[in-house]
């Protein structure tokens, strides 16, 4: 019953990500864990222009996320709430943005699409750290990153 819940919710957030590709047109990839009901191999597909990858049995998104990153010689922006993810995209040369930031603007963005007459709020700026003054090198960086979402 659980893993019908999983799934049911998994497909919802591709539908949600496919209608935001619509509206920005960027290119996105999901990674789910296979690791439990996983297939012995890595699965990728594409649903609406979106690549879908289910880590191998025995393996976790992490450790796929991890390896495109290192792999891939391009410039990500990375979502997730996983510090050693976070961690990992700022080595890569990648801005990782988190979870709750993301969900923010897909929501903002999605209700501006709903609601064209509505004005949408400023610029979203993620919580900040420490001194108020100034923005540190990654802080401006993550900026730039969720203005381009």
């Amino acid at each position: 019953m659980l893993h019908k819940d999983i799934e049911a919710e998994r497909q919802r957030f591709i539908e949600a990500l496919i209608e935001y590709k619509k509206l920005k047109g960027h290119d996105i990839t999901v990674v789910f864990d296979g690791v439990k009901g996983g297939e012995a191999t890595e699965s990728r597909t594409v649903t609406g222009g979106i690549s879908v990858i289910y880590s191998a049995l025995g393996e976790t998104a992490d450790a796929v996320i991890k390896r495109t990153l290192t792999q891939s010689k391009k410039y990500w922006i990375v979502i997730s709430s996983d510090r050693d993810i976070q961690a990992h995209a700022w080595s890569s040369g990648s801005v990782p943005i988190d979870s709750e930031d993301f969900l923010k603007v897909l929501e903002r963005k999605m209700t501006a699409y709903e609601y064209p007459d509505e004005e949408e709020d400023e610029e979203y700026v993620p919580r900040k750290k420490g001194t108020p003054r100034r923005l540190s090198k990654k802080e401006k960086a993550q900026k730039r990153a969720l203005n381009k979402l």
